[in-house]
């Protein structure tokens, strides 16, 4: 039987430690052993993004890494997003422009965009598309996706 292992991490600003398994996941530990089930988990194989997360700074599929590659890093969640009450101008935008349907891939999108824009405050239409490609959604046709990623964009900016 395989040792588990003594992981120390930072999630949403929040140190937490934990025991992992060898195998298991960081989508895994993030949804039953933190309980911080926004991230979901959608393919097991990194292919439709719902479970994306940022670890130290990287857009990354929760799916593909092992909770034990974590230790000593930083990981954000869409539970780190809002400031209180005070929602995201990505998520807001997404809820005042319809840009979520059932849910399930929401998580995933809001935080490929939140990197986006940390990387690229003024994206055009074409780089938002390419950045959340990675992202799949079976409800709302992608259009009001990206136009609630342009409209947070240009909120962002204070344009």
């Amino acid at each position: 039987m395989a040792k588990k292992v003594h992981v120390t991490t930072t999630v949403n600003g929040d140190d937490y430690e934990y025991l992992a398994e060898p195998g298991q996941t960081l989508v895994d530990v993030l949804r039953n052993n933190l309980e911080l089930t926004g991230t979901k988990e959608g393919c097991s194989t990194g292919d439709c993004g719902a479970c994306s997360v940022i670890l130290d700074g990287e857009l990354v599929c929760s799916c593909l890494v092992l909770a034990a590659e974590t230790d000593g890093k930083s990981v954000e969640t869409i539970e780190g997003m809002a400031d209180g009450d005070n929602l995201h101008p990505l998520q807001r935008n997404f809820l005042d422009l319809n840009g979520l349907q059932c849910g399930i891939c929401t998580p995933g999108f809001l935080i490929a965009a939140k990197a986006l824009l940390e990387r690229n405050p003024d994206p055009t239409e074409t780089e938002a598309r390419f950045w959340l490609a990675g992202n799949l959604c079976r409800c709302t046709g992608y259009d009001k996706i990206v136009r609630s990623v342009m409209a947070a964009a240009e909120e962002m900016r204070g344009a």
